[in-house]
């Protein structure tokens, strides 16, 4: 077994651990991917075809029933078992209040406590994307990717925009509800259409939402991905396997420190190191690294390797939840007010894989111009058959709507950033909400846009009345108060290791970190602005367009 070397002076080894050598050669892997995550588990498929690849996940196995049963994200969410229970700071915006941040930490990662929705965001997201200077990242460029891994069985498809025969399972929902199609006439009649499919580049319209299910199942990436791979000689998975640093020489990444249980483990790649951990972990991994904005990095004590914006940039879709007792109306919450209700959702759940406990968190969405001068959507509606307070809550004991509804392209900008030199620290996430004028402004439109829906005659029937935040809330300034209230993260966390070509830019189009060898990204936290619409399709298609990238390069020379 190879000699240790001695780790940097930043690195937190904890000295009652042992360090150990993983593997007796020079280099252990072709690839070492950190995160088996959305990103993570298709990487690690695709490169495993031609190369050795070690897959490390910080979480355990994706064997916890209520990760594959879809309403079991209600279970999954805030639990140690599949999330990292992260929380941001005290957001000014929200009125000081901390919100949870759920991130998955289980093989899978968020794609196995997500919403399981299938959105791909606007065509004119990923123009913006190559007009910031990055190539290959158009519309027309990014599309065969979503394409290459999709098994679209949600009816007929133009083979141009949909793909099948893919690992990524797209359906229709297996249930639909009476009074969220009156949701969507009423906003029909408010001037937004119908749609079938918010896939195809405009996804303006109102419609029910496609969901990543098999037969009633979620279909998570470790399903997809990893379960057909498994058996490769040249694919190892490490699952309670969290990543302490990077190992350099020189100028070159060479290898990943990581613990499992009380040992601590070094590895090393022929080829790349590509980090997939997602916005937080991967901006907490390379700011160990010395990679990042570098008055920061120097006030934690960590030698500067790389000064840019490391962390910056963080992104989020902050969701208003406006919620409306209904009269009339077949809810949930109704559904499970007793024993032989709760009883009966199990019993249809077992027997045929259909009912509530089948549904996706959100059934019926619609994306939406928040007013006539605005080009193409930029509100996206989650409308829910329930009310609660928060995740994790019963729900309320009155029949009741949640309209929710977030801006799709917000201004504002936040950042993720160490706490302590100590890799198992928490960092520390601010996403900022509300800290922009016209996210305000925005906000309020939204709210005026939802009660003008609520309002139109196909609904009139329910005698829909708002008890969140309230009626109370009319003029710009309530309203953006009432938003600083009532707003929580959807947890669609992007851009804190932003692509681009100039100097703060953390990767280029080819997703290496620049000015670093043997160092790539490939995740969420890659993209220079978010995307119009949910994050983990997005997610796919940029480590799909990455393991293409590598390939092509060819595997390291043995």
């Amino acid at each position: 077994m190879r000699a240790i070397a001695t780790p940097p002076r930043n690195a937190s080894v904890p000295t009652a651990l042992a360090l150990v050598a993983v593997g007796g050669k020079m280099a252990d892997w072709d690839y070492i991917i950190v995160g088996a995550g959305t990103a993570g588990s298709l990487l690690a498929n695709r490169l495993s075809t031609k190369a050795r690849v070690l897959l490390l996940e910080a979480g355990g196995r994706d064997n916890y029933l209520w990760i594959h049963v879809p309403i079991g994200y209600l279970y999954c969410i805030d639990n140690p078992r599949t999330d990292w229970r992260f929380r941001t700071r005290a957001e000014p915006g929200l009125e000081g209040r901390s919100l949870l941040y759920p991130r998955g930490k289980v093989l899978g990662g968020c794609s196995s406590i997500n919403g399981m929705l299938y959105l791909r965001g606007q065509a004119a997201d990923y123009d913006h994307w190559r007009q910031m200077g990055n190539s290959g990242w158009g519309w027309d460029d990014v599309l065969p990717y979503f394409r290459k891994h999709e098994d679209y069985a949600a009816g007929p498809a133009d083979p141009e925009i949909h793909g099948t025969g893919g690992e990524w399972r797209v359906e229709n929902q297996r249930l639909h509800w009476e009074v969220l199609d009156d949701w969507a006439r009423a906003a029909q009649t408010c001037g937004i259409r119908a749609s079938e499919d918010f896939n195809t580049g405009d996804n303006e319209g109102v419609g029910y939402f496609k969901v990543n299910q098999r037969s009633g199942w979620r279909w998570n990436a470790a399903r997809a991905f990893l379960a057909p791979a498994r058996r490769r000689e040249t694919l190892k998975i490490e699952t309670q396997a969290h990543a302490q640093g990077l190992i350099f020489e020189g100028a070159r990444c060479v290898g990943v420190r990581y613990r499992r249980g009380d040992t601590v483990h070094e590895v090393r790649a022929q080829g790349e190191v590509i980090l997939c951990s997602g916005a937080i972990g991967s901006a907490q991994l390379l700011q160990l690294a010395g990679i990042g904005p570098g008055s920061f990095m120097q006030s934690m004590g960590i030698d500067v390797r790389r000064d840019c914006d490391t962390g910056e940039n963080l992104q989020d879709h902050l969701q208003l939840r406006l919620a409306y007792k209904v009269a009339g109306a077949k809810t949930l919450n109704t559904m499970t007010q007793s024993l032989w209700g709760k009883g009966r959702i199990a019993l249809e759940y077992a027997l045929r894989r259909t009912g509530p406990m089948s549904m996706a968190p959100s059934q019926l969405g619609a994306f939406a111009r928040s007013g006539p001068d605005v080009e193409r959507a930029d509100l996206e509606y989650h409308v829910q058959p329930l009310s609660l307070d928060a995740f994790g809550q019963d729900l309320h004991a009155f029949p009741a709507i949640t309209a929710s509804v977030c801006q799709l392209r917000p201004q504002s900008r936040g950042h993720v950033r160490l706490t302590s030199p100590d890799p198992m620290a928490a960092p520390e996430i601010a996403p900022n909400y509300l800290s922009a004028e016209a996210d305000r402004h925005i906000a309020a439109r939204a709210i005026r846009l939802t009660r003008k829906i609520m309002q139109a005659e196909p609904l009139a029937r329910y005698q829909p009345e708002e008890f969140r935040p309230g009626p109370q809330a009319q003029t710009e300034e309530e309203l953006a108060r009432a938003a600083g209230q009532i707003g929580t993260t959807i947890f669609h966390p992007v851009g804190t290791a932003r692509m681009g070509t100039d100097p703060g830019a953390v990767v280029g189009p080819d997703l290496r970190v620049h000015g670093i060898a043997g160092l790539r990204v490939a995740d969420a936290s890659i993209m220079p602005a978010i995307t119009s619409g949910n994050t983990n399709s997005p997610t796919l298609m940029i480590a799909e367009k990455a393991a293409d990238m590598i390939l092509r390069a060819g595997a390291p020379a043995r």
